[in-house]
């Protein structure tokens, strides 16, 4: 093997050794100043979008702008009421899974000195509750909260539901595409949301991105871990190294090497208690690394993981992994009962030691509205040119700790799996579009009430799902025929009055009122057909020819066409009798009919030959020599 050759082949092993991190392979993000109006880049080289994707809402300024040192914590947008109850970010993403992170601020920006209670879903889903008032610090310095989620629709919907009357509030929005395998998903699956409730690592400030140089390739920043240690771990000492950890920086989970370089530990037990909300189940995350050279081999340092005074697990990091290399473990608390979760490490042989300690709950992802349910909604969103006051962003349904809709009512389907749209009640809201085609995806459809609006134009053809049972389309201005779909309903209640409506109304949708329902199609100077409207002329039917006028005149054509070709027939044939002198055109007379002429202008030359030799004249030969 040649020289070349051999280090070529040391040289791949290098760089394809699990040990050697690669380059961070996604590259979406997101950083938007929420309020801002122009794109900026902070002292931590983060560049920054100027407001955008919002469905609604204002701009305002914190009042003490110098209290902050980032600019994009120095605005925010907020939706008052005029908006609707709610609001949203809709950010096209390709699908995978999301690290986000807000800044919530409110510093008196509006002068009322109340700040608001409003709710933060994603993907449909209730993450963050602010409830009023909030404490001084947190009003005054605002906080930010952060999360990981999966984007399956290609756009991210982040949104804000009012509390009472109160506006939301928003100073910035992260978003980073991760791995989507990060955070041990193929076991707990794409179907949870991870909210973090807590992310700590030894040290007295906080570190990562936004807060310090250091870089995480997720975004993530790092707590000290020093306000959630007990008072039994009063003692506890830092230790450091500049040494570089193996394992770090690799997928799925990219974590830093700086969280490896800084250790807590201590002579006894080291104990953390962090809090919680009850009745979720929390994904805990422990970092560790031998970083003490004065261990040299496995046994020296083994101490047991207790969660909520459970076993979990014992430890011994360089048994696992030898020293300056990172080591990690993964445990799920179900169904918390109390508000504080408890972890604490207990020596068994030296002392306990730890790198890092993340928490998270694991919010299930609420019911969503099924994807055709949506793109019907959002069609008569923008044909019925809904009003922004009435909040229709997002998903109609979810969360379905929210009010749908306004005007809008939602189940769940029979196999639970979704949520589907039964009402929608518009009446008397200025509205003034059409109604989309698309309505007719609304399968589960079973009361429609677009009443006293402005609405123009047809009525769709698609109108008319099975399982519609009332149908309020009164005061309007819609025009043409009624649409023969109506009829495969199951309609008890049938309102078209004072509209423009003309034809013929179908026998089976007026039988909603001898059956019992009720129905009202008064107002409609067009319409005809059924008692008590007029009678629908015998060829004219809404508004263009009726079936039966098309066979009329299809069968007078019919009858003209044969007279006409019978009287070109019997033309032909008597001028053929009493026309024989005429032939056809010289250059249309066929090779026959040419011969013929020729034998009788013969046959006549003849005659007159033999006429002349009777009389006594000369004759010339027929055919001289």
């Amino acid at each position: 093997m040649s020289l070349q050759l051999l280090f070529l082949l040391l040289s791949l092993s290098f760089l394809l050794s699990p040990s050697s991190p690669l380059p961070y392979p996604y590259n979406t993000s997101f950083h938007i100043d929420c309020g801002g109006l122009t794109p900026s880049t902070d002292s931590y080289n983060i560049s920054w979008l100027p407001d955008k994707f919002f469905t609604g809402g204002s701009t305002a300024v914190v009042s003490e702008p110098l209290h902050f040192h980032l600019q994009h914590e120095k605005t925010l947008r907020f939706f008052p009421l005029s908006f609707g109850k709610k609001n949203c970010y809709n950010i096209p993403l390709p699908s995978g899974r999301y690290y986000l992170r807000t800044f919530t601020v409110y510093d008196n920006y509006d002068g009322k000195s109340h700040s608001p209670s409003f709710d933060a879903s994603v993907e449909g889903t209730l993450v963050f509750s602010w409830r009023s008032p909030w404490t001084e610090d947190l009003a005054r310095d605002g906080a930010y909260s952060d999360l990981f989620a999966f984007v399956k629709d290609g756009q991210l919907d982040f949104c804000f539901y009012s509390i009472a009357t109160d506006p939301p509030v928003i100073g910035s929005l992260q978003v980073v595409q991760i791995d989507p395998l990060s955070y041990n998903s193929p076991h707990t699956g794409d179907s949870y949301i991870l909210v973090n409730y807590g992310r700590i690592s030894p040290g007295s400030s906080q570190w990562g991105p936004g807060f310090t140089s250091d870089p995480d390739s997720f975004g993530r920043s790092w707590q000290s871990d020093s306000n959630y240690r007990t008072a039994n771990s009063e003692s506890a000492r830092i230790i450091t190294t500049k040494e570089k950890i193996k394992g770090t920086e690799q997928a799925p989970n990219y974590f830093p090497m700086k969280l490896y370089q800084s250790a807590v530990t201590n002579d006894g037990a080291l104990e953390y208690e962090l809090d919680v909300d009850a009745k979720l189940d929390y994904l805990v995350w422990f970092h560790f690394a031998e970083i003490d050279s004065t261990v040299k081999k496995a046994g020296e340092r083994v101490f047991d993981v207790l969660v909520n005074h459970k076993n979990v697990s014992r430890v011994d990091i360089f048994k696992q992994v030898g020293s300056f290399a990172a080591y990690t473990l993964n445990y799920t608390e179900k169904n918390l009962s109390n508000s504080v979760l408890n972890v604490k490490l207990v020596p068994v042989v030296g002392a306990p030691l730890i790198s890092g300690l993340e928490n998270y709950a694991m919010v299930p992802a609420d019911l969503s509205t099924l994807p055709e349910q949506v793109i019907a909604m959002k069609a008569l969103k923008d044909s019925l040119r809904v009003p922004d006051r009435m909040g229709w962003n997002g998903d109609p349904c979810a969360p379905t700790d929210w009010d749908a809709w306004e005007g809008v009512t939602c189940h769940a389907n029979k196999n639970g799996t979704g949520l589907i749209i039964t009402q929608i009640d518009l009446g008397s809201q200025g509205l003034k579009g059409y109604i989309s085609e698309q309505i007719s995806l609304l399968s589960n459809l079973i009361n429609l009430n677009l009443s006293s609006n402005s609405l123009e134009g047809t009525l769709p053809t698609g109108l008319g799902q099975k399982s519609l049972a009332k149908l309020d389309l009164s005061n309007n201005q819609f025009s043409g025929s009624i649409p023969e779909s109506l009829t495969s309903s199951n309609l008890q209640l049938v309102r078209l009055n004072n509209n423009l409506l003309e034809g013929r109304v179908p026998e089976e949708l007026y039988s909603v009122g001898v059956h019992g329902g009720t129905i009202d199609l008064s107002g409609n100077k067009g319409l005809c057909g059924v008692p008590p409207l007029p009678d629908c002329p015998l060829f004219w039917e809404n508004g263009r020819l009726s079936k039966g006028g098309k066979i009329a005149i299809g069968l007078s054509c019919f009858i003209f066409v044969s007279l006409l070709l019978l009287v070109i027939y019997i033309f032909c044939i008597r001028r053929g009798k009493n026309d024989y002198d005429f032939g056809l055109p010289s250059d249309l007379m066929s090779l026959a009919a040419k011969r013929n002429r020729y034998q009788r202008q013969k046959s006549l030359m003849l005659l007159e030959m033999e006429s002349q030799h009777a009389k006594g004249l000369p004759s010339l030969p027929l055919n001289p020599h």
